[in-house]
């Protein structure tokens, strides 16, 4: 299935009423980091397809959503599970570092 690109008006639907815990990228098109992590991201959304759903939010085109959760440096990653954040870092990290974060956090 890959990541999901979610917007300021698909984030409630998409994260907040997921059945499935949800990890969110912040990130941005300009931004170093964030476009190291895509790969692993996309790689752990396929790998993990059904226990978990990866959402990747552009923060230049959406402000709103990053702004509601206080992201002042990306790329920054939240885990939602029943609609509330469970856990979240920031900065880039290698794939199976991610990979635990998030089995540890779901």
């Amino acid at each position: 299935m890959g990541t999901v690109a979610v917007t300021d008006d698909t984030f409630d639907a998409e994260v907040k009423n997921s059945d499935i815990p949800v990890v969110v990228d912040f990130w941005a098109e300009w931004c170093g980091p964030c476009k190291q992590i895509g790969p692993a991201l996309e790689e752990l959304a396929a790998e993990m397809e059904g226990k978990v759903k990866i959402a990747k939010v552009d923060v230049d085109s959406n402000p709103n959503a990053a702004a509601a959760m206080g992201v002042r440096g990306i790329p920054a990653l939240f885990i939602f599970k029943d609609g509330q954040v469970v856990s979240n870092r920031a900065g880039a990290a290698p794939k199976a570092a991610l990979q635990s974060w998030i089995q540890d956090s779901i």
